[in-house]
């Protein structure tokens, strides 16, 4: 019953946030759509923080990483860049179709680097399947996307529309696929 309320609440959240066009819904608006208490809300999330990092994270979830499918490539590192390819254009596609939610991520994920970590071990779970490293140990995984950076930090997302985006992805890559 409490994961259905937490659900609801997450799925109210976001909802009203792509009603009301940004990111400054209150946790009174919330209350009011789902009929409960503030304190209700308090039972589920500790402060306004935790739920907009738990929305974003839902979402980042559901958009990007769920949105990955692991290549039949035969190499696990042609099956790495290809997992890579896609993480990079479903932030991009994010950004480019829904910045709404691509802000929120940003304000509450992406500058937070604790709450990043958190939401990026899906991420670095698959990558470590893929290359076959320990299962919780998320380092290599961690340095690799940090080298692809420039494709993923909000702070770049001016330059993943240009042109010449597929052929700086592959500069990248040929680059790091050495050290792997």
């Amino acid at each position: 019953m409490a994961q259905k309320t937490r659900d609801k609440i997450l799925t109210t959240a976001e909802k009203l946030i792509m009603q009301t066009g940004n990111t400054d819904v209150t946790l009174d608006q919330i209350s009011a759509e789902l009929g409960l208490s503030h304190a209700a809300l308090y039972k589920h999330f500790r402060n306004k923080q935790a739920l907009w990092e738990a929305v974003a994270s839902a979402w980042f979830n559901r958009e990007i990483i769920q949105q990955i499918n692991i290549s039949n490539a035969e190499s696990s590192k042609e099956q790495l860049h290809d997992w890579l390819w896609a993480f990079v254009n479903a932030k991009k596609n994010t950004f480019n179709h829904n910045p709404r939610m691509f802000a929120l991520n940003t304000e509450y994920i992406d500058n937070n680097p604790v709450a990043l970590h958190n939401v990026l071990i899906s991420a670095y779970q698959q990558m470590n399947s893929i290359m076959d490293y320990p299962a919780n140990d998320y380092e290599k995984s961690e340095m690799i996307l940090a080298a692809f950076s420039i494709f993923t930090l909000p702070n770049f997302r001016e330059t993943w529309n240009d042109p010449n985006y597929d052929k700086r992805f592959e500069m990248l890559w040929n680059l790091i696929k050495a050290g792997l």
